[in-house]
């Protein structure tokens, strides 16, 4: 399934942010404006900038227009609110990756793995080990689980480039949410091994858990990523809701 407009127009204004073509505290292009750069409704863009508020980039304001709230930071930032992968994180920080598939096979899910994944016991599924690399150094190590009917076709050589690319732009799957769960663990000895980490200096991991679904209401993805703490930085843009004063 094609994007919708305004996800086009979210991801563009997005990566114009980003790159300072709308530099910081300046404010956007006017809504008529914007609904004459990409021939669209006013109701599409206004989802596009509702986007880009949650996202944490822009603020809107009333009678004033738009600001950008964008701040870059030095160290990687991976984002907990969107559904983004490693390459789009590392292009959107300005910085070069690559992936090293280390295991690839197919399993089938028994008692204990169910209790962990949620995929139901006896349920066919890809399992990877996967190493990213940023600007050559090792930092995030995943440990995937795809349904296996839900992504047929898939190869190492998939998996090392983009699974979700795989996903949205050859299977057309739409994926809709992900929960997540943030831990710190203590590191494993394949932690140790494969991102250089000491056990000595760094006794823990920062883990995100995630179950991942598609627009059928499937999940098809369990991940376990395992980073790094001493290099990465996750991030979330928090909006408080107006709360009733009455009774207070």
């Amino acid at each position: 399934m094609p994007k919708s407009k305004f996800e086009e127009i979210y991801q563009d204004l997005k990566r114009k942010i980003e790159s300072n073509e709308y530099p910081y505290q300046q404010l956007l292009p006017s809504e008529n404006t914007l609904v004459q750069i990409y021939d669209c409704s006013r109701n599409t863009v206004r989802r596009a900038i509702g986007q880009l508020v949650t996202a944490g980039y822009v603020q809107t304001m009333q009678g004033k227009g738009v600001r950008n709230i964008y701040r870059p930071v030095e160290q990687s930032t991976f984002t907990i609110g969107e559904i983004e992968t490693f390459r789009e994180s590392t292009l959107r920080n300005g910085q070069s990756s690559r992936t090293e598939v280390l295991l690839f096979s197919e399993i089938t899910i028994d008692e204990i793995l169910s209790s962990r994944t949620g995929f139901p016991v006896g349920t066919p599924v890809y399992y990877l080990q996967r190493l990213h690399y940023l600007n050559e150094k090792p930092l995030i190590l995943n440990h995937n689980y795809f349904l296996k009917e839900a992504v047929p076709g898939l190869t190492p050589e998939i998996a090392r480039r983009s699974i979700y690319d795989y996903l949205e732009n050859t299977l057309h799957m739409t994926i809709v949410n992900s929960k997540r769960i943030m831990t710190v663990e203590k590191i494993t000895e394949i932690d140790e091994k494969y991102m250089d980490l000491n056990a000595e200096e760094y006794n823990c991991v920062a883990v995100i858990t995630s179950f991942t679904y598609n627009s059928n209401g499937v999940m098809f993805e369990y991940t376990q990523s395992r980073h790094r703490p001493d290099y990465f930085r996750f991030q979330d843009n928090a909006v408080r809701k107006s709360v009733p004063t009455e009774g207070l």
